[in-house]
């Protein structure tokens, strides 16, 4: 518990009705969760407006109200805080309520397209084996030094974030290493939390369901720069053009990596094989087992990041090279009999399949057919669906469209508009197959020896969402189901 006076603390007011020493239970932004002695944020999301429900919280024991605008009829039996964004404020007050756990670790952000999870989750591996206490916030999981929590979003709401901050630091942690998503930064989920470093990745054509226009997409990413402190470092990548625009206007010590533009932190790609990378970081060569280009600028981020965090770089480079990818990124297994190659890979996006695909192509031994097994997620961004199929034609000798996460839209629909981007040139080696099982079967029976199969768009996820529902669905797992139903 704390006072409301104290929770308050920084964030920007412009009218208070009654008293903030009195003492606060928990923060809520739903209405279902408040209970006697709590706060109620009514913060105006996507699908609904708190503000609807602020006569509810009175009935159910409120002691305090943060909201934009004040309610016509106010009780005197509880404080009414007016704020200019409720959302800004819970970032705030929650990082408060729960002891500023940003400003007991080092917090380094990741933001970008592609790249997040694998380059969090390389940061988290390579100081927990240097021997480091470090906390990990990623779409695939968060983790406190061993201990795994689920995780349901890539940036958990502010109460969640900071509650989690909170174990970390409580559990030692010097360390935290965290995926920052575009809607996250948007909807201020992460205001009031203290970072020392902020990476980008890239930028390519994702979310614009949501944010509507790139240019909206790019602003909300060069936001989270905007805000960090001088005493951050803010580290981009100089071979995406949109790196120069994320340090723009950053108070933050500016640095940069490349594999191919001048930088601050310069490697070399000296091979890529379906073995592994070997690389070199000034003038020291290393071998990883992780494979393609885009894995070659997670690893010089995360190289650049560990250097800028202090950690010697021999021990660095030592311990990178032991790493491997994180679940559902290019992870990789073998059929027992005819050697087929299957790829599991999260490619949700028209760059990341683009990128998972050229590498393919880039290590792959001589003729074998690449099988592609494809689709998009529903109540996303609808643009992107006939450049996903086109790219999958580019660059594979078959191609089957399939359901990803249809969500609340018809998964026929969904297929119909990927199939707008099949060129007629193409439409031979297209199958559809609604049925994500029965589309993974039919690229495995028609892969021959050594051929490789790609599996996009899920990746670690271990459900499929249909009308609201998550039912148990694991594509690495029913590859390997199959292999063996068919004797492949």
């Amino acid at each position: 518990m704390a006072t409301l006076k104290d929770i308050l603390y920084g964030v920007s007011l412009r009218q208070v009705v009654g008293p903030t020493d009195i003492e606060i239970s928990r923060l809520h932004t739903d209405s279902r969760k408040v209970d006697a002695g709590d706060c109620f944020i009514a913060i105006r999301g996507t699908r609904t407006d708190g503000h609807r429900y602020m006569d509810q919280v009175l009935e159910q024991g409120a002691f305090a109200i943060i909201c934009e605008v004040l309610p016509a009829e106010m009780s005197e039996e509880v404080t009414y805080v007016r704020v200019e964004s409720s959302s800004k404020a819970l970032g705030i007050m929650a990082s408060n309520y729960y002891g500023n756990p940003s400003e007991k670790m080092k917090l380094v952000g990741v933001t970008g397209t592609n790249g997040k999870t694998s380059t969090v989750t390389l940061l988290f591996d390579l100081f927990r084996k240097a021997g480091y206490q470090a906390g990990l916030i990623s779409t695939v999981e968060n983790k406190v030094n061993e201990e795994v929590i689920p995780s349901t979003h890539t940036t958990p709401d502010a109460i969640s974030l900071n509650r989690l901050m909170k174990h970390m630091a409580d559990s030692g942690c010097t360390y935290c290493f965290m995926e920052v998503s575009s809607h996250a930064i948007d909807q201020n989920r992460i205001e009031g939390l203290k970072y020392i470093g902020g990476v980008f990745t890239n930028l390519t054509h994702d979310h614009l369901d949501y944010h509507k226009t790139f240019d909206n997409y790019l602003k909300a990413k060069k936001k989270f720069f905007d805000q960090l402190p001088s005493t951050a470092f803010a580290l981009v990548n100089a071979d995406d053009r949109n790196g120069k625009v994320m340090l723009q206007n950053t108070k933050a010590k500016k640095q940069t990596y490349s594999l191919k533009a001048p930088s601050d932190f310069k490697a070399k790609l000296r091979s890529n094989t379906v073995e592994g990378l070997m690389m070199e970081f000034e003038g020291v060569e290393m071998y990883s087992r992780l494979v393609g280009e885009f894995n070659a600028y997670n690893l010089t981020a995360v190289y650049a990041t560990a250097c800028l965090l202090n950690m010697e770089k021999e021990m660095c480079l030592t311990i990178l090279s032991a790493l491997t990818p994180p679940e559902g990124r290019f992870d990789q297994l073998f059929s027992a009999q005819d050697r087929i190659v299957g790829i599991v890979d999260y490619a949700h996006t028209p760059d990341a399949l683009k990128n998972v695909l050229q590498t393919i192509h880039a290590v792959r031994n001589g003729n074998e057919k690449v099988l592609t097994v494809v689709g998009c997620g529903g109540d996303r961004d609808v643009a992107k669906r006939p450049v996903m199929a086109e790219i999958a034609c580019r660059y594979s000798s078959q191609v089957v469209l399939t359901s990803d996460n249809p969500r609340s839209e018809d998964p026929e629909e969904i297929l119909r508009q990927m199939k707008a981007g099949v060129p007629i040139t193409d439409k031979r080696k297209v199958l559809t197959i609604t049925d994500r099982r029965e589309a993974i079967k039919t690229a495995c029976m028609l892969a021959s020896k050594g051929d490789i199969i790609l599996i996009a768009g899920k990746g670690h996820e271990k459900y499929q969402e249909i009308e609201g529902e998550r039912f148990p669905f694991d594509d690495k797992n029913i590859l390997i189901e199959l292999f063996k139903e068919l004797g492949k």
